[in-house]
């Protein structure tokens, strides 16, 4: 639990006052991030912020029995929440993610309290108790808008058939007690092609705002001369390293790759694959690297909710390689701020990355675009506006039951 409150200055729009729910994960990923920038975001035009985060390492030493009874209803989530609700008297909570310990209990609490509920759809959990929409390496539907069974079925939650049956049984029995429908006031999708799911899926789509997120990031002196290709993020399956690695092997040994980031799927690169494996590195290392890559690449095989690492590059002025799929086949455009090819085709791949590698100076303007893009729609100042018209969406809405 982290106590920082920043006091309210002149110039706050609404003057809103926010307690920030957010379950962190174990690796630190895209979703933490985005937590923190957003709780930066408000304080640094003068709302009063209490972030209320507990950390999966908390897991160590608990029963598998407990944690699924945390997972469905921590009790101590409820009372944290509660207690912090009467301290900090916010106009609203905005949850992030509440797997495992952080539960659904958290809606009810604020409910209870008569204090509208934010929740941000990172990532498909609500309909695939995997989150991601993958399974054997394909899109997977097979639970969208139904019971789950399946997902207990081919054991997709860490391939447990325990596991899987627990998350399964946390999104089927809030279901049923209708937190989905009556506990959350306004859902925040990161792209109309996310927030079509989540309506095929069975949230109320009348109550389902579109945000992206955001990178704060102004611009610098570019590279004199942009040399070759960058994959930045997870080394995991869904991440598409194996087509990256296969498309690499069919073009010439002096086409360049740079890998940053660890995982299983580093595996593919160790020997002929002509690619340079840098490992983790900082923020601002990240950002060197993007603004001397003539792309980056994204080659992921699931339904990316949104792709931080797109945004980041945009800011960069660097164009993006990325496969025609969920957001990505929206956020870039083809041939305009980067190029489309066919997930998981590495032949179309290498084609887009041959092409890319001789058309320097296209390149170059699809990487002026994307900074244009950027500014336009995916800075603090303009999340910011759209952040706040949500939260007043969210008190205008609101509808609680004195017996709720």
């Amino acid at each position: 639990m982290k106590n920082e409150v920043t006091a309210p200055v002149p110039g706050a729009i609404g003057n809103h006052r926010v307690l920030v729910v957010h379950n962190a994960y174990q690796q630190r990923g895209g979703e933490d991030s985005v937590v923190e920038a957003e709780v930066a975001l408000l304080r640094q035009h003068g709302h009063h912020v209490h972030l209320y985060q507990r950390h999966n390492d908390e897991v160590s030493g608990t029963s598998r029995a407990d944690l699924a009874v945390q997972s469905f209803w921590s009790t101590q989530t409820l009372r944290d929440v509660t207690a912090l609700i009467a301290e900090h008297h916010p106009t609203v909570v905005h949850v992030h993610n509440t797997l495992p310990l952080v539960s659904p209990s958290v809606y009810w609490a604020a409910h209870r309290a008569r204090v509208p509920v934010v929740q941000t759809l990172h990532n498909f959990r609500l309909l695939c108790p995997q989150a991601l929409m993958l399974r054997d390496g394909r899109v997977c539907e097979d639970c969208v808008g139904k019971v789950p069974w399946r997902a207990v079925q081919h054991r997709c939650y860490r391939e447990s058939t325990v596991q899987s049956a627990v998350v399964a049984g946390v999104l089927q029995g809030h279901r049923w007690l209708g937190t989905w429908q009556h506990k959350i006031s306004r859902y925040i999708a990161l792209n109309s092609f996310c927030r079509d799911k989540f309506i095929a899926g069975g949230l109320p789509a009348e109550r389902i705002s579109i945000k992206p997120n955001f990178v704060d990031l102004p611009m610098h002196d570019q590279a004199p001369a942009r040399d070759g290709f960058l994959f930045v993020g997870r080394l995991s399956e869904e991440k598409g390293l194996a087509t990256l690695a296969s498309a690499a092997r069919l073009l010439p040994a002096d086409l360049r790759f740079r890998i940053v980031g660890t995982g299983s799927e580093e595996r593919h690169f160790h020997q002929g694959s002509g690619a340079v494996l840098l490992g983790l590195k900082s923020r601002d290392e990240i950002f060197a690297e993007m603004r001397k890559a003539k792309a980056l690449i994204v080659p992921s095989i699931w339904f990316e909710t949104f792709g931080l690492v797109v945004a980041e590059a945009f800011a960069c002025g660097t164009p993006v390689i990325a496969s025609r799929i969920g957001a990505l086949a929206a956020l870039i455009e083809d041939g305009v701020t980067g190029l489309h090819f066919n997930p998981g085709n590495s032949d179309d791949l290498a084609e887009k990355l041959a092409w890319a590698q001789q058309n320097t100076e296209a390149m170059a303007q699809m990487g002026r675009n994307a900074r244009l893009y950027y500014e336009q729609k995916l800075t603090g100042d303009v999340n910011y506006r759209q952040l706040i018209d949500i939260y007043d969406m969210a008190g205008d809405g609101a509808r609680y039951k004195a017996d709720a």
